[in-house]
């Protein structure tokens, strides 16, 4: 598997010949919330650089921390995260 970044620092994954992109709301979250990214890197457990890795898909976040994420903002995760495949 090989990653890399593609447009607006999207990470793209290629696996069989698909392009998958996931996407999250984090930032526009965190707003609505009035929170930092050290305030959520704090309700969440991780470090401020986590956060700013992730909303600027530099890393993508395990399972586990997305459904974290999400529970944090009391929300699915599919509203905090999206996968899309470009054809």
């Amino acid at each position: 598997m090989d990653i890399l970044q593609y447009k607006s620092n999207q990470i793209i994954t290629f696996w069989k010949g698909e392009i998958t992109l996931i996407w999250n709301r984090i930032k526009v979250l965190r707003a609505e919330q009035d929170w930092t990214q050290a305030d959520l890197a704090e309700k969440v457990g991780i470090s401020r650089q986590a956060v700013i890795s992730i909303e600027k898909y530099k890393y993508t976040p395990s399972l586990e921390l997305a459904f974290k994420i999400a529970e944090t903002f009391g929300i699915s995760i599919d509203k905090v995260f999206e996968h899309r495949k470009e054809e």
